[in-house]
């Protein structure tokens, strides 16, 4: 077998991700498949330790469809995990590091996980006693000992489309967080024309993974470099000098950065004493791009720059392509080859074009559903009267221009984006009124230079209540919300804004906070 044999096998409508690895590593055993800080692996080894893991998973009773529970930061160890889950036939569960001890159990029962991959500063800080039912190995401590034994192979498996291949948590404090469960042919759709596209390049390919792999976002930097025989690099937290000095020492050609990423480099002193000529493709998501900052970095950063829209759970998918459009940076691009796109108003009626509306779609990628909740799974569905057809409903509003490019305009429940990471207000609002002495609350997102958007949240005080407790509640409110989630600010509001209807008026809540706070 060739590269060439393996590149063509990408084409087909379906494939096995895993056999793909293992043909990359038998044709290219010392080539480098994976970097981090402490070291890198070969092809060979990667495949070794996939098989040897792989197989004491199997061994020690997973079965095919179970999850794996990971949790920790991104590593070598972290990324051989997550794809020796899916060898074994298993699903890749990456938890959420900023999620509470609470939000973290619940996500591991309700995935029905029987090992936790768990590295040792993630373990001390929850606690020995965190999720003792669980087989629990220690990432950086004892994955070495407990794999088969060198050479052990894993038993065959041969992945059927509908397979689970991974599941995603969404945020979210209250109840368990919704699992969004990808199958093997939405992964394969996805990411395999991808591989293709790298590879079209000539070049090796090259990755720098600077997002964490329990983010959907990271996946198109760690999973179409493997299946394109390319070599990935894994950051286990950005930082603007170490990201520049790895791109400039590996000659990074593909990245993947969320937007809050790409103006931290921007503001980095010292951007410009790196050489970053090797890039040639560059690819955002997961938060608003302003067009202020897509130009920006088309200006000082060499290669493509490729905005995707979508979501999670599948649905439309959006391309700007940045570099051919300069008129177009305050769009998102056009849906995808095999992707549609429907703009409906409040009724689920379609609006005539350049009118905005709720933004609805339909691809080859979408979700299988999420874990445990079909009522859930239902309730992100459109179903086409005429048709039956069945469509994901993006949660966002926006308008179609007359040359097909997507304009967002808001966002429907006002989700919040900080950091690349989905913030639910409703969620936020929820603990702050387990509070005592809360009768209300609402939280809206702020413009914020360092996270993009962050959480501000609004209270009603129970009458007696002393202004001055606003600042314990803020305190006792984060001490409950994933690091990612919490509160930048508390004001407190003598009544809420609601229209003449009840509706609560955040528009005005958050011209409210714009006038009296300063966020950075």
């Amino acid at each position: 077998m060739t590269p060439e044999d393996i590149a063509a096998r990408l084409g087909e409508p379906f494939g096995s991700f895993p056999q793909v690895l293992a043909d990359w590593a038998a044709v290219q055993p010392g080539k480098v498949a994976l970097r981090d800080e402490q070291g890198e692996v070969t092809w060979g080894e990667l495949d070794d330790r996939i098989e040897r893991i792989a197989a004491r998973m199997l061994e020690t009773g997973l079965e095919r469809g179970q999850s794996v529970a990971i949790l920790g930061t991104s590593t070598i160890p972290y990324a051989l995990v997550f794809l020796a889950a899916v060898r074994a036939g298993g699903v890749a569960a990456p938890l959420t590091t900023s999620a509470s001890a609470e939000q973290l159990a619940g996500m591991a029962a309700d995935s029905g996980a029987r090992h936790l991959f768990i590295d040792r500063a993630k373990l001390t800080e929850l606690g020995d006693g965190f999720m003792p039912d669980l087989e629990r190995i220690v990432l950086d401590e004892d994955l070495d000992g407990w794999m088969a034994p060198a050479g052990t192979r894993a038993a065959p498996f041969d992945p059927a489309e509908s397979d689970p291949f991974n599941i995603i948590y969404s945020s979210g404090t209250t109840g368990i967080p919704k699992g969004i469960v990808h199958s093997h042919l939405m992964r394969w759709r996805q990411f395999t024309g991808t591989a293709q596209a790298f590879r079209s390049t000539g070049q090796d390919v090259i990755s720098l993974a600077s997002t964490p792999l329990y983010s959907n976002t990271t996946m198109i930097a760690f999973l179409p470099p493997l299946l394109a025989g390319g070599t990935v690099r894994i950051m286990g937290k950005f930082d603007t000098k170490r990201w520049l000095a790895h791109a400039q020492a590996d000659r990074t050609n593909v990245t993947m950065l969320v937007p809050v990423q790409y103006q931290r480099l921007m503001d980095e002193p010292s951007f410009d004493d790196f050489d970053l000529s090797g890039l040639v493709a560059k690819y955002c998501t997961s938060a608003p791009f302003s067009a202020e900052l897509k130009r920006e970095v088309l200006r000082r950063m060499p290669g493509s720059l490729v905005e995707i829209y979508s979501m999670t759970e599948g649905g439309v998918v959006c391309l700007l392509q940045a570099h051919e459009f300069p008129d177009k940076l305050h769009t998102v691009g056009r849906p995808a080859p095999g992707s549609e796109l429907k703009v409906l108003d409040d009724e689920d009626r379609p609006v005539p074009p350049g009118t905005p509306g709720n933004l609805i779609g339909r691809s080859g990628t979408m979700m299988s559903g999420y874990k445990n909740q079909p009522g859930k799974t239902r309730e992100g569905y459109w179903t086409d009267p005429e048709s039956g057809e069945t469509w994901q409903r993006m949660g966002d509003i926006g308008r179609i221009d007359e040359d097909g490019f997507v304009e967002l305009v808001g966002r429907a429940k006002d989700m919040i984006i900080s950091g690349g990471f989905n913030i639910y207000p409703s969620d936020l609002e929820a603990v702050l009124e387990t509070d005592p002495r809360v009768a209300e609350a609402a939280v809206v997102g702020m413009d914020s230079r360092k996270w993009g958007e962050t959480p501000v949240g609004f209270v009603r005080l129970i009458p007696g209540t002393p202004e001055a407790a606003v600042q314990s509640i803020l305190t006792e409110t984060n001490g409950k919300l994933g690091k990612t989630q919490r509160l930048a600010a508390l004001l407190t509001i003598d009544e809420m804004p609601r229209s003449h209807i009840g509706k609560l008026l955040k528009t005005d809540l958050r011209e409210r906070a714009a006038a009296e706070l300063t966020i950075d």
